[in-house]
């Protein structure tokens, strides 16, 4: 599926700029980030953003094959 053009205000482009060069992201993907949290946390407004973000962390070291076993241990 293809992109579509977007309008945004300049502010919101600013900001995103700001943000992206912090995280080393171009603009089109912090605003993709930005929509992508929104999406979630409106889906699920009981958990907060630290959660949210965890998550997302968490997702891309799987993909990227960064897991080992977690193994219990009693107390």
């Amino acid at each position: 599926m293809g992109g579509v053009a977007v309008r945004l205000s300049d502010d919101i482009v600013s900001s995103a700029r700001a943000k992206a060069q912090v995280y080393s992201r171009s603009v089109p993907k912090q605003i993709e980030h930005w929509a992508r949290i929104g999406k979630i946390a409106e889906e699920n407004p009981d958990l907060p953003y630290d959660f949210i973000q965890g998550v997302l962390e968490g997702l891309e070291e799987i993909k990227r094959g960064e897991v080992s076993t977690f193994e219990f241990r009693k107390a």
